[in-house]
Order: C-alpha cells, then sequence, then structure tokens
C-alpha cells in the first residue's frame, strides 16, 4: 500500500507508524484507518519487529478521533460506519507486538480510544486527553467505553463518557491512563528507551502474555461488533447529525430537539 494518511519508519527493531494529518489534528478518515490497519497488521506480523509505536504528527496532537468533515451520516470509507475502526482496535489488540502510543499533545475522542487499546502509553506534560462523543453525536460502543472502564474504572469512565471533559497528563496518568508522563522535550527519547528494553525481551514471552492480558477483555470485541450496528443506525438520525453540524458551525448543538 502507498501511504498518503500515515508516515512508515522501521529502526532499531521497531516499527514507527505516525498519523500524517496535522492539519486536522490527525483526525481520522476511512483512508487513514485502512493505512493505520495496513501498517499495524504488516509490521505487527514482522519478525525483524519487536514493538510497534503508533504516533502523530506535529505538536499538538496525538490524534483527535473521527474527521468530521468526512462524516456526513456514515464516513467516507468502507465499514459498517465508513469506517474499518473496529478492524484496527482489533489488530492492535490481536498482533502479538507491544503498541506504545506516543501522545505529545491532543488524545481526544477516538484518540482517547487508540490510547486506551495501546499496551502502553508514553505521554508528554503537554498531553490532554478525554472522550468527546455525546458532544459530537457519536459514542465508542466497544473498547472505548467498556474496557475503558477495565482501565480507569467504572466511576471514571463514566464521568470520561457522560461529561466529555478534558484532562491534562498528570490526572491520566493518576487514573492509569497512561503509564509515564516526562517533559515534552524528552518525549522520543523516553519511547526510544521502553522500545529498546521490550526488544531485549523474549519475543515469545511477550507475546503470550499480551495473549493472556486479552484474554480477560475478549468478550468486549462482540459487545462493540453489536454496538457498532447499532452506532451505524444512530449515524443516520438527525440527533447524530445535529452534532456533526454544529461542530462545524462552531456552535453548541441542540440535540433535545430531535428526541421524539
Amino acid at each position: 500500500m502507498n501511504y498518503e494518511d500515515i508516515l512508515y519508519e522501521e529502526r532499531n527493531g521497531a516499527a514507527y507508524i505516525t498519523i500524517n494529518r496535522p492539519q486536522v489534528l490527525n483526525a481520522l478518515r476511512g483512508q487513514t484507518t485502512e493505512e493505520l490497519l495496513h501498517a499495524v497488521l504488516a509490521a505487527g506480523w514482522k519478525k525483524s519487529i519487536g514493538v510497534i509505536v503508533l504516533a502523530g504528527a506535529g505538536e499538538r496532537a496525538f490524534c483527535t478521533g473521527g474527521d468530521q468533515s468526512a462524516h456526513s451520516g456514515q464516513y467516507d470509507g468502507r465499514g459498517i460506519i465508513g469506517m474499518p475502526v473496529e478492524e484496527l482496535h482489533t489488530a492492535i489488540r490481536d498482533v502479538p507486538k507491544p503498541v506504545i502510543a506516543r501522545v505529545q499533545g491532543y488524545a481526544i475522542g477516538g484518540g482517547n480510544v487508540l490510547g486506551v487499546l495501546c499496551d502502553l502509553t508514553i505521554a508528554s506534560d503537554k498531553a490532554v486527553f478525554g472522550q468527546v462523543g455525546p458532544r459530537v453525536g457519536s459514542v465508542d460502543p466497544g473498547f472505548g467505553t467498556a474496557y475503558l472502564a477495565r482501565v480507569v474504572g467504572e466511576k471514571k469512565a463514566r464521568e470520561i463518557w457522560y461529561l466529555c471533559r478534558r484532562y491534562t497528563a498528570p490526572q491520566a496518568l493518576e487514573m492509569g491512563l497512561c503509564n509515564v508522563v516526562v517533559p515534552h522535550a524528552e518525549l522520543d527519547a523516553e519511547v526510544d528507551r521502553w522500545c529498546a528494553e521490550i526488544i531485549e525481551k523474549s519475543p515469545t514471552a511477550i507475546a503470550i502474555a499480551k495473549r493472556s492480558f486479552n484474554a480477560a477483555t475478549e468478550s468486549i470485541r462482540g459487545i462493540g461488533s453489536m454496538g457498532f450496528q447499532a452506532l451505524s443506525l444512530y449515524y443516520d438520525t438527525d440527533e447524530s447529525r445535529e452534532g456533526v453540524r454544529a461542530f462545524l458551525d462552531k456552535r453548541k448543538p441542540e440535540f433535545r430537539k430531535f428526541v421524539k
């Protein structure tokens, strides 16, 4: 695949996959998700690769979720919601290599979900985390909700989704959304250190450990499969479309006028 929306690099046994859409804060369109899926699978099953780093280009954002300009009811690609996000989530979990999220700025919405799904998250002290779905007429009905609750606890997960607040890097560290927070200038060096430590370890032992960790939450895959079917129906409603329109118009949405 010829990548347009992402950058791919291999060095010292690690694969670095970077969402390269800084002009839209590394938001995802259908093509971006397809390219990420291809790259994660390619790196994840390559024997010379011991760890994968998922990053966002520029200084401002890791990823801010779905690109609302590519979201008119459904997104602009294939899959249940016009973007194969379920397949991308599955790939991150299923490849037998640790996936590290390098978060230098905003990890919002689907970007926060990607960070949650990665095995490890290393954050700059400038990173900002949070969900935005109910503010724009969307939700992640699978790993982004049920698995998030496993990571941060039920009460905190519900707060994150119901209130759509933003959380600083230290707050994210306290609740378990990231493993470590470092000064912004030291982020890349810290990521490289973690990669080097992982690559020294037995790849088979790590692969077994990853599958063992995943086994306890594998039922969420089924929940998500059903949930994304419901989400597709929701995206075709006036209530959901109001969220997209309001976002693009830079105004507050009026969801309740569409509730019957």
